[in-house]
């Protein structure tokens, strides 16, 4: 065991070499419960790896997503809370972000249009909000005002559809959305009818229209759940929720298509889906030479090179989450550090991340906060 913790602390000093001296905010939101009342933030010395513990930011009720403005000045989140008990609970909240201690200064909120908003982006240069909700598949867009706070108006659309499997895509469940490169387009992930949906950003009154190619399609019962474009904007790969798999697309900017190019497991060879593998989360690194993906039930992280030129995608790597049911992911702005959300064991789970082959080595260090869902980061001052 000793000899373990020892190999742990050189491994983490050796990828620590010729990382900026630079500190990160980072932000997490959760499911509340028992160990937590919102979202937390932590501080990280990206040059040692080393977290601070995590502390409240804001109090709200379960703010399962949360993404940062551009300029890092505000932070937007989305709770899905049942006040009620009927649909139109669900809320979508902005803060101001002190970038010197972290903390959260609420601006307001407004309602997602359903009690299940589960993902929230920025777009438009910090002009716009999406947010994508799970129960009845909409979208809605918002505006957002000069002062960070969300503007009334915009769009809300509600997706049609299902998909084979009768439990789980009986219909629509929007899961996430984000503006491509471009900005010119929003792609929603639903997982009820195993579609990417393309939709046109309109910045002058913030809301979506359906693109002249609406929609793209992953393998029939695959579950399309999350998306992270390549860092050149000409690939998007999807992580299915499902099946365990990954469904690379080639991008066109120009006329907002997605062209597939291939599905991979995400499971690590040799291991056959089972139904409480779920995929959860996929990122790109900062270099753009490699893909992560999570998988609950596994509880672990796939890692994969990915061809900068055909978007092909090769397994690396697969190794345990540091925690049970993987939820979220965050990778820091350097490249050099990788945290997992693991949702039902209550904690942040860190990894050292070798930049030259992608592969991840387990620092032994993790944050306790409840039911961590998401990652984000964002230079403090």
């Amino acid at each position: 065991m000793a000899c373990r913790k020892l190999f742990v602390v050189l491994a983490a000093m050796v990828f620590a070499i010729a990382v900026p001296a630079k500190e990160f905010l980072v932000y997490f939101g959760t499911y509340t419960n028992a160990l937590s009342k919102g979202i937390y933030v932590s501080r990280l010395d990206a040059k040692t790896g080393k977290f601070s513990e995590p502390v409240l930011a804001a109090a709200v009720g379960n703010p399962n997503y949360v993404n940062l403005s551009p300029d890092g000045k505000y932070l937007y989140s989305s709770s899905s809370v049942r006040a009620s008990g009927k649909d139109g609970d669900g809320l979508v909240s902005a803060f101001s972000v002190d970038r010197v201690t972290g903390r959260l200064t609420l601006l307001n909120q407004m309602s997602a249009g359903s009690y299940d908003p589960c993902y929230v982006s920025v777009a438009d240069e910090g002009k716009v909000l999406l947010v994508a909700s799970y129960d009845n598949g909409s979208v809605k867009c918002l505006p957002l005002e000069s002062d960070g706070s969300i503007g009334h108006g915009g769009s809300f659309t509600l997706t049609t559809g299902h998909g084979p499997n009768a439990n789980r895509q009986a219909g629509p469940h929007a899961h996430f959305i984000t503006a491509d490169p471009s900005g010119h387009f929003a792609l929603e992930c639903d997982l009820g009818t195993d579609r990417v949906m393309i939709y046109k950003i309109n910045p002058a009154d913030a809301t979506l229209t359906a693109n002249a190619t609406p929609f793209t399609t992953v393998p029939p019962g695959s579950g399309a759940r999350h998306l992270a474009f390549s860092r050149d904007g000409k690939f998007a790969y999807v992580v299915n929720e499902m099946a365990c798999t990954v469904t690379t697309f080639a991008w066109n900017e120009k006329d907002g298509v997605l062209t597939p190019v291939e599905t991979v497991p995400a499971l690590p060879p040799g291991v056959a889906v089972k139904d409480a593998f779920t995929g959860a989360e996929i990122l790109v690194h900062p270099t753009g030479k490699h893909v992560y993906a999570t998988l609950r039930g596994h509880d672990s992280v796939s890692v994969f090179s990915a061809d900068k030129k055909t978007g092909h995608l090769t397994f690396v790597q697969n190794v345990p989450a540091g925690g049970l049911v993987p939820r979220g992911l965050g990778i820091d702005p350097t490249g050099h550090w990788l945290i997992t959300g693991n949702q039902k064991s209550d904690n942040a789970a860190i990894f050292a991340i070798d930049t030259k082959t992608g592969k991840l080595t387990a620092t032994g260090q993790s944050l306790v906060m409840g039911s961590p869902v998401d990652v984000k980061f964002v230079e403090a001052k």
